[in-house]
């Protein structure tokens, strides 16, 4: 069995992503390492497996998939001003 089919490895890459994600803001590589985790855990439970072509297929997917959840979630709210609508002297 090949190192990229292990089902461990793809989590351990992923953790490896999330601890990255902390040192890089900007959520760059949170899509990444959920797409890993996904993969891991499709490996271990046996949906998926195969070869390298398609395992880095999934990957993608499921990185796409987990970047638009996360982009959906927490959206573009930083990019719009704040816009008060009552002032600390209001009664």
């Amino acid at each position: 069995m090949m190192l990229w089919q292990l089902w461990w490895v793809w989590i351990t890459f992923g953790v490896v992503l999330a601890i990255l994600e902390v040192a890089v803001p900007g959520f760059i590589f949170l899509g990444f390492s959920g797409g890993a985790a996904l993969t891991g855990v499709g490996l271990g439970l046996g949906i998926i497996g195969g070869s390298l072509p398609a395992l880095l297929l999934v990957f993608a997917l499921a990185s796409l998939a987990c970047w638009a959840v996360l982009r959906a979630f927490f959206g573009r709210n930083y990019a719009k001003p704040k816009i008060w609508e009552k002032d600390v002297n209001d009664n």
